[in-house]
């Protein structure tokens, strides 16, 4: 499946920079709203201000980490649907398999390279 409207949670400044930076080149009809606290990203969900295709979920995080955003939004009957694609540092694969178990679409592992980061989102976004 190809998302047009994506919504980036992850506190890292740079991290949304290179994402964003990645999207561009990817796309240039996707939109990307970014997040740093997963509180304030879930609190805007509910209220219907950011309404995203998919989320891309960083799991280490301050206040409210991903894991506990993610298991949140599986609560939430109206924001469940929402594909939550985990976008990590982590590689461990019993973070992959319980993110999976715990309602994730998929996990990506951050790529080093910008390259790297564009190939894989030309798979999830649309051109």
């Amino acid at each position: 499946m190809h998302y047009k409207n994506i919504l980036l949670i992850d506190d890292d400044d740079d991290d949304q920079e290179i994402f964003q930076a990645a999207l561009g080149q990817v796309s240039a009809i996707a939109h990307c709203s970014a997040e740093s606290n997963a509180c304030r990203a879930l609190q805007k969900l509910q209220a219907k201000e950011l309404t995203p295709d998919v989320i891309f979920l960083d799991l280490n995080m301050p206040v409210m980490n991903g894991e506990q955003f993610l298991v949140e939004i599986k609560k939430d009957d109206i924001l469940r649907h929402i594909p939550v694609i985990i976008f990590s540092t982590s590689s461990y694969p019993e973070t992959i398999k319980h993110t999976k178990e715990l309602g994730a679409h998929t996990f990506i592992t951050k790529p080093e390279r910008f390259d790297d980061l564009t190939n894989i989102l030309r798979s999830f976004i649309t051109i």
